[in-house]
């Protein structure tokens, strides 16, 4: 059965496209068939994925116009081995162009279920606010994903993000659902880290992923070479968490709901 997961928090910096691309190639290492939508007009996924976003024929923008299909805008990500459908600063215009269309909200779902049978994860990478992007990424998922880093703003974001999520799933989209908040560039020694993550697991309880993502120089490093952490150093603590992470991503497919 195919799923689809939309990644997104609406604060910037939580690392939400490093988790997008180094949980598509780890879920393409563990054998699954995988898409990663790039819905961020900075593109960073898409360069991320080793795709030059410059020399694209077409792209996210094109198939949110209706102006191409996922079939025709999708590239293979070469360091990755995971489909990409790419974007470039061309999609900062879509939401202009959007804001008279008919079933707006829906562009982006509509193109994933002609396509969804094709792969077993569809990933989305939502912008870092809350547009008409975002709200086509949550429109389009399952389930979602947040990623966020253990200090006190976060917590403030998550609050608003969870509204978000819950005004998305009243209004346009009725199945969706929190999977799981992911602690990222978690440093253990830091006490308001460890107090942070202890509010997320009383809150959250089993929807906070049991792994968390270490800050890791070379999480860092490997976009600058077009590069998952599993191609640029498999053996970095980073990689291997996010190798472990997707690996829980796969067997919590089927749990629970959390009451939002």
């Amino acid at each position: 059965m195919s799923r689809v997961l939309a990644v997104t928090n609406q604060k910037g910096g939580v690392g939400k496209t490093t988790t997008v691309v180094n949980v598509a190639a780890s879920l393409n290492e563990l054998g699954k068939r995988v898409l990663l939508v790039d819905l961020d007009p900075q593109g960073n996924a898409t360069t991320g994925s080793g795709i030059d976003k410059s020399a694209l024929a077409s792209s996210v923008y094109h198939v949110l116009l209706e102006q191409t299909s996922i079939q025709e805008a999708r590239v293979r990500s070469p360091s990755g081995g995971y489909d990409v459908l790419p974007a470039n600063r061309e999609l900062a215009g879509a939401e202009v162009e959007l804001v008279d269309g008919e079933y707006r909200e829906y562009r982006l779902k509509n193109a994933i279920d002609a396509i969804v049978n094709d792969y077993d994860v569809v990933l989305i990478d939502c912008p870092p606010a809350l547009n008409l992007l975002t709200i086509n990424g949550l429109s389009a998922a399952w389930r979602v994903l947040i990623p966020m880093q253990c200090e006190y703003y976060a917590l403030e974001g998550l609050s608003d993000l969870v509204q978000t999520i819950r005004r998305v799933r009243g209004h346009l989209n009725t199945g969706l659902e929190i999977e799981g908040l992911l602690r990222t560039m978690l440093d253990p020694r830091s006490a308001l880290a460890q107090q942070v993550s202890a509010q997320l697991e009383r809150h959250f309880g089993g929807k906070v992923y049991r792994t968390a993502i270490p800050r890791n120089i070379r999480l860092a490093e490997a976009p600058s070479h077009g590069l998952p952490a599993l191609r640029y150093d498999p053996a970095s603590k980073g990689a291997q968490a996010y190798l472990q992470l997707a690996r829980e991503i796969l067997e919590r497919f089927d749990s629970g709901t959390i009451d939002l």
